[in-house]
């Protein structure tokens, strides 16, 4: 059950360096896109410990080798250990990666994520949490979960909630993508450095002798480039995307979209619209639900609610949503996942809240996240 996770783990998938009051976190799986293991988490998580209670430790680092950043988590490693009846190894896999995720933002030291290349779902939700996240010339993010019948999870409905208008609600229903400029642009990204620059840049951080937020910011924005949004940026069309995207449901959503798309030529609409009928029907209700709650929550509380969510499709409690898509899309690659139910008006309020509620196993315990007195005020509801 656990060779999936455990055996035969390579050596070096996250690299640990000090240099002065600096302590960097480098993952280094580049030819799997950065994509965590059971072993990298549980390596950051005995270093972060280390590196808060040293008094000499003032700033972390987290960044990743090779064109990502990070790709996200072990899907495939879950998805062969939940098919062979192991869901609750899966589960414990997920909980320590939202117990890192919790630890992270939290952190008691700042922590400046470099964030040059691809990131997706995990490595999102080891990132956008941070003091600082800076982003570069080579950056693609997106959250593209709903396609394997899961859900934009690792705190998602609560970061994602945060961005301007509706444009969360855009981002997790579409999986669509985003580069640096877009990232600043919308506050995904506190800023926006050229590639060529992030070895002076993390020289200079390594001279900064303090922890104090206003000295890192000013040493960062030195190594600042200026952005610019393209022409056809999806965020330039925020206030149609907010017009569609606060429907109520996602089919009334769909349905201002094919409005939107008869009314002209609007390639984004085409590939939103093309996205959200392919995506599992069941998963986006879910994460329309969940972010709309997760406006009002606490970070904490959306981590609890993702574990209880990803729980109850490890164990295909209502439906085999997850084994499918992660079958069609990650596996066996024939991109013609068969949802059920496979439409969205056979989604009822109903199926979806079954999702929300306590998992019915006598083994099943809810997360449990450590007490922590720190939380970066990074996010504000800016709807």
């Amino acid at each position: 059950m656990a060779s999936r996770f455990l055996s035969h783990p390579e050596p070096n998938q996250v690299l640990f360096e000090e240099i002065s009051c600096v302590r960097k976190v480098v993952l280094n799986r580049p030819h799997k896109l950065n994509s965590l293991t059971y072993e990298m988490i549980s390596q950051i998580l005995r270093n972060l410990e280390v590196y808060e209670n040293d008094p000499m430790a003032t700033i972390l680092i987290l960044k990743g080798q090779g064109k990502a950043f990070c790709a996200g988590g072990d899907v495939k490693g879950m998805f062969f250990t939940t098919i062979e009846g192991h869901w609750s190894f899966a589960a414990s896999f997920y909980k320590k990666q939202l117990t890192l995720d919790y630890l992270l933002a939290t952190s008691t030291k700042p922590l400046v994520t470099l964030i040059n290349g691809i990131i997706m779902g995990g490595g999102a939700g080891l990132s956008m949490n941070s003091m600082f996240r800076v982003v570069t010339e080579n950056t693609v993010f997106a959250m593209p979960e709903a396609q394997i019948g899961l859900f934009p999870d690792v705190g998602a409905s609560y970061f994602l909630s945060r961005l301007p208008g509706f444009f969360g609600e855009y981002l997790g229903l579409t999986g669509a993508r985003l580069d640096g400029n877009e990232m600043l642009a919308c506050g995904l990204a506190t800023h926006f450095v050229l590639s060529k620059d992030l070895s002076s840049l993390e020289n200079a951080l390594s001279e900064v002798a303090s922890s104090d937020a206003s000295t890192i910011y000013r040493v960062i924005n030195r190594f600042s480039s200026k952005t610019f949004l393209k022409k056809e940026s999806a965020y330039r069309r925020l206030e149609t995307i907010s017009k569609c995207f606060s429907r109520r449901t996602v089919e009334e959503i769909l349905s201002m979209l094919e409005n939107e798309d008869a009314n002209g030529d609007n390639k984004w609409i085409v590939q939103a619209i093309s996205s959200m009928k392919s995506a599992s029907p069941t998963s986006l209700k879910i994460f329309l639900k969940l972010i709309r709650e997760g406006r009002t929550k606490e970070l904490e509380e959306c981590l609890m609610q993702d574990y209880i969510i990803a729980c109850h499709m490890l164990r295909s409690s209502f439906n085999h949503d997850f084994i499918e898509g992660s079958r069609a899309m990650l596996i066996e690659k024939d991109k013609e996942p068969k949802w059920e139910p496979s439409r969205l008006e056979l989604v009822s309020d109903e199926f979806v809240d079954q999702y929300f509620e306590k998992v019915d196993d006598a083994d099943w315990e809810y997360l449990q996240l450590p007490v922590r007195p720190n939380l970066a005020k990074t996010w504000d509801s800016k709807l």
